[in-house]
Parts: structure tokens; C-alpha cells; sequence
């Protein structure tokens, strides 16, 4: 589904990410593992187009992307949950979902199976983002992610700073997602994460990043020894 081969980029005369290739098929979790600042964030920003790769390819379905912009690949069916949620703290629950279909025609509804897997969300449309709790606003990132129905979703560190009845409820609607999708087609699911134990739960396949490289892959079956790569 999303293809990246020998990706290099740059911040200034810094080498950050270092010939870089990776898969995410539909249907499955691929996990990317790693400790702070070793270039995860930057990877998935190069495959929505918010930083520019120096060399190498991206491609969607076949098709190479890494001269689109960002709109451009939201509208072919990427979908991104950023770090840290960025969601619109003074428009509405239902105003965020909506920003989720700015790549979409004028009049696209919001899908309604977004309330099947955040409940909590249809209870407060009307209630601004501001005024939700960290777990539920990492709802409403995800829900706005998923709102022009994507191919392929990528979450950036969906769990860090939730509590632990939310990180459970947030794995379950990946492997939904992975499975079924929104709509009944299975989705590819790239997944960075800090969280160990969490990633081994979902993760069909895995790859480990130091310094921009990546230094390790393999089936999710086999990450039990990957703890040592990552540790903080």
C-alpha cells in the first residue's frame, strides 16, 4: 500500500534520515520503534509531505507521490495523527471532525462508524476541543484522521500521556482498523510508539530506528528482543 525506498533527508548539514526504506500493507500494524530524536517524527513527516526528502521514493498503490503536497496525499488517503494531537482547542468536536474532510468535495459527510469507535465523541459535538481530556482529544485527532475515510493512517505516538483504559480502547480501534477499515476494506496502519508492551500487542511487522537507520525489522512474533534498542 505505502512504499519508502532509500529515503534521505536533511535539516540544514545534519543527516537525519539515511537511506531509509519501509512497508505498510493493508490489513496489518507496522510498528516503528525507537528512542527519542533518532529521526521517527521526521520519517513520517516526509511521508505526508510536510518536509521535503532529498532523495530516494514514496509511493501509494504503485504510484510515486514524494512531489505531491500534503493535500495531495491526504486526498489520495493518507491520514496523520500527529504528535502531540493538534486539534483545534477553540472549534467544536464536530468542527475538528469536519477539518478532516478539507480534501474531500464540499458537502462529504462526516462518517457515522467514527461514532462506533469513539462513543464518547457523539456525546460532545458541541462541546469545543479545548475542553476535552488529553484521551479524549487523542480521540478526536484520530476520529479527524480517519473522517475522509484513508488507505493508510499513520499515528504518531497515539498513547503518550493517556491514561491506561484509553490506550486500550485506542488499540482496539487500530486492529479494527487494520482489519476492516471504515468501511470493510482492511487499512494499512503505521504506528510509531514508545509504548513497548503496547506495540507488541498490534504490531505485524516492526522496525527499529537508531540515528536516522533503520538497524533492525522482522515479524511482530519476534520483537521481544528489540526492548534493548529502544530504552530511554
Amino acid at each position: 500500500m505505502l512504499i519508502a525506498k532509500n529515503i534521505h533527508q536533511y535539516y540544514g548539514g545534519s543527516h537525519i534520515l539515511r537511506d531509509v526504506s519501509l512497508e505498510v500493507p493493508a490489513g496489518q500494524v507496522t510498528v516503528l520503534l525507537g528512542r527519542n530524536g533518532v529521526g521517527k517524527t521526521t520519517l513520517l513527516k516526509s511521508l505526508m509531505g510536510l518536509v521535503p526528502i532529498k532523495s530516494g521514493a514514496i509511493e501509494l498503490d504503485g504510484q510515486r507521490i514524494e512531489r505531491w503536497t500534503p493535500y495531495q496525499r491526504a486526498r489520495a488517503g493518507i491520514g496523520f495523527v500527529p504528535q502531540g494531537r493538534e486539534i483545534f482547542a477553540r472549534l467544536s468536536v464536530q468542527d475538528n471532525l469536519r477539518m478532516g474532510l478539507a480534501s474531500q468535495p464540499s458537502g462529504t459527510p462526516v462518517p457515522p462508524q467514527l461514532f462506533e469507535l469513539f462513543p464518547v465523541l457523539k456525546q460532545m459535538l458541541h462541546r469545543r476541543g479545548g475542553d476535552l481530556s488529553g484521551g479524549q482529544q487523542q480521540q478526536l485527532a484520530i476520529a479527524r484522521a480517519l473522517a475522509a475515510n484513508p488507505r493508510v493512517v499513520i499515528l504518531d505516538e497515539p498513547t503518550e500521556g493517556i491514561q491506561p483504559n484509553i490506550i486500550k480502547d485506542i488499540g482496539r480501534v487500530i486492529r479494527r482498523l487494520a482489519r476492516e477499515g471504515l468501511d470493510g476494506r482492511p487499512m494499512a496502519v503505521l504506528l510509531v510508539e514508545q509504548y513497548v508492551d503496547f506495540a507488541e500487542e498490534l504490531a505485524d511487522h516492526y522496525l527499529v530506528m537508531e540515528r536516522g537507520e533503520v538497524i533492525a525489522r522482522g515479524p511482530g512474533s519476534q520483537m521481544q528482543g528489540v526492548r534493548q534498542l529502544v530504552a530511554i
